[in-house]
Parts: C-alpha cells; structure tokens; sequence
C-alpha cells in the first residue's frame, strides 16, 4: 500500500494514514492527554485500529479529499503525532484536529504541523474558513490555536457530556 503524502515541512512529512499504521494509532490514541482532552476511542487491539483507520480516516479521505494525515519526522519517517482537517456533521465549518505524542510535545512540531495544515486548506484545498474546537482545559491545544491565528469565538454543548470550545479565524 503506497503512503500518500500531503505536505512537508522545514522537518516535518504529513502523510495519509495506511492499516500499516495500526500500532501507532493504538499508542497515540492510548496517551493520557489523548484520552483526557480528546476522548476514549475504545482502539486497543489491531483489529479496532485497522477499524478505525478504515471507517474514520481513509473514510475521510475518499468522501472529502482531505482528513487527519499521519505526521513523522521527515528525516527518520517515525511517526510524532496526527493533524489534518475534520468535516463533523456538528459544525458548520471544517476544522483542524491535531494530536502528539507526549514525548515531541513543546519543541514546536505543533505549530509547524498546524500551521502547514492552514497553509495546505487554504492554498490547496481552497478552503476559505477552517475553525478548531478544544476541551476547555487543554491549555496547550488553546495556546497553539492562538499561535496559529484562530480566536475564541464561543463556547458549545456538542453532546449532553462534551462542552467545547470553538475558535475560528478573526474576520477581516
């Protein structure tokens, strides 16, 4: 199965996720920051992985042309995180999702991923307006947000159990 990529960065390669990506899906979507600020995906063997590679990301991909990439360090291919584009049926615009592992967090690999990303939607993709929705207790995920340009716009009930903020770019 050939890997898609979509763009890189000065040290970054953002690729479509393969089912040859399934061990790392396990532990990225296993990290307690993960489960804390993103939620429980209930992926903890092989087969639940290549389930939700499948039937969320590649899904993605054939249906919008875009989705969550699989980001690895260029010069050694090993996977750090996921950051790409969402179209949820619960919002009225795209937005971006991103996700490191605990150990690549703060030397600046997020903003380098969302940042591309941005550049990628709008350039590319031709995407006018891309939001983003955070838990509100993930300060990291707000700072980055900031950094990248979005601003806190309002806070929303996606589900009876799922408060949310929403930031969306400033309207010029």
């Amino acid at each position: 199965m050939s890997k898609t990529i979509i763009l890189e960065t000065e040290r970054l390669s953002l690729r479509e996720f393969t089912l040859q990506d399934t061990e790392f899906i396990i532990t990225l979507v296993n990290t307690p920051s993960w489960i804390e600020f993103i939620g429980e995906r209930n992926v903890k063997t092989t087969q639940d992985a290549q389930k939700f590679i499948t039937e969320s990301l590649i899904k993605s991909y054939t249906n919008h042309g875009y989705g969550l990439w699989l980001v690895a360090l260029k010069d050694t291919q090993n996977p750090i995180g996921m950051c790409g584009l969402v179209n949820r049926d619960t919002l009225e615009d795209i937005d971006i999702g991103f996700a490191l592992l605990p150990e690549y967090a703060g030397k600046g690999y997020g903003f380098e991923m969302a940042s591309a990303t941005l550049k990628h939607a709008k350039h590319t993709l031709k995407i006018n307006k891309v939001i983003a929705i955070t838990d509100p207790k993930n300060g990291a995920s707000i700072a980055l947000l900031h950094k990248i340009g979005l601003h806190y716009e309002k806070t929303m009930q996606l589900s009876d159990y799922d408060t949310v903020l929403l930031f969306s770019p400033v309207e010029k």
